[in-house]
């Protein structure tokens, strides 16, 4: 969020330092300075116009950015655990460490295409898009989701941890078998 926060940030800052210079420019455009200090202070008052009004919209578009990211995590974190949730109650019930298991289990790129096609429908409505630029922006918002939850299954593949979609090919591929700890501490062999 912090990441997204000072994207928007830096964004905000060039957008808002153009858009407050051209409206400077505007505002004085009928007593325009005809001295060389004139001109020096016309010059120096529309730069602090301008840096005051990147700052102002660099806050505005950071504090956007950073809540839009966050509704993603959210919105991912979400979907991991409903998922989890879907397994535990068709296996059935198996207990706690169980259940965090089959929640990292399923902290795949399926949850980041969702929660991108999720965020671009939220963004869509609050922005009150057309139905062919809410389109566009779906299609945009399940692209990053999933080049982001790709890269992510790429990171904990190199940390170790075993994907749930690999799990399930190779159980119902090549019939692999899992251990599960039951609630009391037997090992149980599902297949």
């Amino acid at each position: 969020m912090s990441l997204g926060g000072f994207t928007g940030f830096i964004l905000g800052i060039y957008h808002g330092s153009a858009e407050s210079g051209l409206r400077f420019r505007a505002e004085n455009a009928h007593r325009f300075p005809t001295t060389q200090t004139g001109w020096y202070l016309y010059h120096k008052s529309k730069n602090y116009h301008m840096a005051l009004g990147g700052i102002k919209e660099g806050m505005k578009m950071g504090l956007k950015q950073s809540a839009w990211v966050g509704v993603f995590f959210g919105m991912e974190e979400c979907i991991d655990r409903g998922r989890a949730g879907v397994v535990r109650q068709w296996r059935g019930f198996r207990g706690i460490r169980e259940e965090e298991r089959l929640v990292a289990g399923n902290r795949d790129f399926v949850s980041s295409v969702l929660a991108g096609l999720g965020t671009a429908g939220a963004f869509s409505a609050w922005n009150r898009f057309p139905v062919p630029t809410a389109a566009r922006v779906a299609k945009l918002g399940a692209k990053v989701g999933l080049a982001f939850g790709v890269l992510q299954d790429m990171a904990s593949i190199l940390r170790g941890r075993r994907l749930g979609y690999v799990e399930f090919i190779k159980r119902h591929t090549f019939g692999a078998t899992e251990t599960i700890i039951d609630t009391d501490g037997v090992a149980a062999t599902a297949g």
